[in-house]
């Protein structure tokens, strides 16, 4: 399928690794020139170079979510690169596990600037073009813990909770400018950080690595883990022309896992 995105720009964050990675390979295999931030510059370059291999336009900028002032500063090297940001993804990395009570007031700010604030000053600084020019998309990246909340993982099921009210909201406010807003909510994919989860969950539960994915899997109804390329294809879709009248929306990717309707 064309999806008729030749000569958009797009800024992922996060785009080095796992999810974030996905959709910037995704957008750059259409055509779409990709801006992508992340801390870690070689992390960066790599993928940087697997786009470039494939024939895309990708550059990689250096950024710490946690500091405004870098994430300013690489979307504004973004735009003189690449000219002004048609799609924009917000994605981060998750935060530590825990329960929720008795987490530091530190911690809560301190995750709270990178995976909700720091999405919201972003859109604030890149709508003006979209709204200028009539056209734009807004994909956040948040978790199926949004609706099914997910055991020992406190912070993140508070805060993408409220990514997923930021976006609604949004949607409704710059819907008539041709931006959509949408939110994706993936379950367990094959990414470095589930595969970690799961070594360290194997070994405090003293079974192989392969005996607790099999019984991980078996509250997946389609019966493995999610393919990252799966989850970029979803977001180039929602990226795409194609997808104008979907907005406001939030999108499962979880091979079934969550359980209600």
């Amino acid at each position: 399928m064309e999806l008729g995105l030749q000569g958009k720009t797009a800024l992922v964050l996060g785009g080095s690794k796992g999810l974030g990675r996905a959709i910037a390979q995704a957008l750059g295999a259409e055509g779409v020139a990709v801006a992508m931030l992340a801390r870690g510059q070689q992390a960066l370059d790599e993928a940087v170079g697997a786009i470039g291999a494939r024939g895309g336009n990708a550059i990689g900028l250096a950024a710490d979510l946690t500091q405004w002032d870098t994430v300013e500063r690489a979307a504004r090297v973004a735009r003189e690169q690449l000219g002004p940001i048609d799609i924009l993804v917000n994605n981060c990395g998750g935060p530590p596990p825990a329960r929720v009570i008795g987490i530091a007031p530190e911690l809560w700010l301190e995750q709270f600037h990178a995976m909700v604030l720091v999405f919201i000053r972003l859109t604030d600084l890149l709508l003006p073009d979209m709204r200028r020019r009539k056209w734009g998309r807004i994909i956040n990246v948040a978790s199926e813990s949004v609706i099914q909340p997910i055991p020992n993982l406190a912070i993140s099921n508070t805060l993408r909770g409220a990514v997923a009210g930021w976006a609604k909201t949004l949607a409704g406010e710059v819907a008539a400018d041709g931006i959509t807003v949408n939110t994706l909510l993936p379950g367990a994919f094959e990414t470095d950080r589930v595969l970690q989860f799961q070594r360290i969950a194997s070994e405090r539960e003293g079974v192989s690595s392969e005996e607790f994915m099999r019984r991980a899997v078996r509250n997946i109804p389609v019966g493995r883990l999610g393919q990252p390329a799966e989850f970029g294809a979803a977001a180039a879709f929602l990226a795409s022309p194609l997808a104008g009248y979907i907005t406001g929306s939030m999108i499962r990717l979880d091979g079934g896992s969550i359980r209600s309707v």
